[in-house]
């Protein structure tokens, strides 16, 4: 037995329309509406073949934890872009803060409207 791909992670969100601003608006993510009904609010991205990012509207069971402020440092999902320098627009235009790699790599850090750490790592 061999795991052969990562098909979805899932985040917790308090504010359902705060994340989607966040995952729609600033990131280009649209939601995919062939996801069974939960019994909880949430909402389902494609971001590649077979793989997804799911919101999850339900109580944070780490609230008020103090994260690290470098993503890096923290638990987080990679994703791969194929634009850099326009993640890097539109966060600045979006004023959310980012970290770059220390590593030097074409990568960068930030964090989703309820804390999450995402790294975004550029093609491009």
């Amino acid at each position: 037995m061999r795991i052969t791909a990562i098909l979805h992670t899932t985040f917790l969100t308090a504010d359902l329309s705060r994340s989607r601003a966040f995952y729609e608006g600033v990131l280009g993510l649209r939601p995919d509406s062939n996801r069974p009904v939960m019994s909880y609010d949430g909402v389902w991205y494609d971001v590649a073949d077979k793989q997804q990012i799911h919101l999850m509207l339900l109580p944070n069971p780490e609230a008020g934890l103090k994260r690290p402020a470098h993503g890096g440092r923290d638990r987080h999902v990679a994703l791969a872009v194929d634009d850099f320098a326009q993640l890097v627009e539109r966060l600045e235009t979006a004023g959310i803060a980012y970290t770059l790699s220390s590593s030097g790599r074409r990568a960068l850090f930030c964090r989703d409207p309820d804390g999450n750490a995402l790294e975004f790592i550029g093609n491009s």
